[in-house]
């Protein structure tokens, strides 16, 4: 009996020890990291260094065979979500449009309407470049990686969410972090009931093309400080 309390103990103590480590690596990874990059002015632009976490998020899931569905189960699972994902979609459009237009105009469908062919090169890039990569880092592989330090509920969510808008403090503006946080619990909860990469990335994508379509891709881009 002595010895099987002597082993649970241990066993106890190499959990906590695990979690520990593993919440440390996370503040350094989404928290050190980032706020080293914005303190030094967050030079160039973000998406390279963006796709090499990316890059090494993807190799130690693969070194870690971590289970995801195929593309046919992920196809199910997005047909079986988007009409949530929509409803929400539109009624978010309609609330941030009008919002727009009462207070401030001239930013409604600015890009749109300025500068047509930068807006469609960023409807068809932003969710290649910017979208799958961030999933990969703040949804699939923070999810795998930092569940032993914050459990599989809503207090990994939490931490998904404070590191996507922390994220976006490299933009200089209150605006992108508090609509990232936000964003964030809403990507998190659907990645966490659908495990699915594509399904958050479509939903992440839409929201993104929304933001840069209606006026607020000013807040959103590098530069915008």
């Amino acid at each position: 009996m002595a010895a099987i309390e002597l082993e649970q103990e241990r066993r106890l103590e190499r959990d906590l020890r695990r979690m520990t480590r593993r919440a440390v690596e996370f503040g350094v990874l989404y928290f050190g990291l980032v706020g080293g990059y914005a303190a030094i002015g967050s030079p160039g632009s973000p998406i390279p260094l963006l796709i090499v976490l990316a890059v090494a998020a993807h190799l130690w899931l693969r070194r870690q065979r971590v289970r995801a569905d195929g593309l046919r189960e992920q196809f199910r699972t997005l047909r079986a979500e988007l009409p949530s994902m929509l409803a929400l979609w539109i009624a978010a459009a309609i609330a941030i449009g009008l919002t727009l237009a009462v207070f401030s105009p001239e930013r409604l469908l600015s890009l749109p309407r300025t500068e047509p062919l930068l807006w469609a090169f960023v409807m068809v890039f932003y969710p290649l470049f910017s979208v799958y990569p961030q999933e990969l880092l703040f949804r699939k592989f923070l999810f795998q990686r930092y569940a032993p330090a914050f459990g599989s509920g809503w207090a990994l969510i939490a931490a998904n969410a404070a590191a996507f808008g922390f994220a976006h403090i490299i933009f200089g503006n209150w605006i992108a972090v508090a609509l990232t946080l936000v964003g964030g619990v809403l990507f998190g909860y659907r990645y966490r009931r659908t495990g699915s990469l594509l399904v958050v990335s479509v939903e992440h994508a839409l929201y993104g093309c929304l933001a840069f379509t209606i006026g607020l891709g000013g807040f959103l881009y590098h530069g915008a400080s």
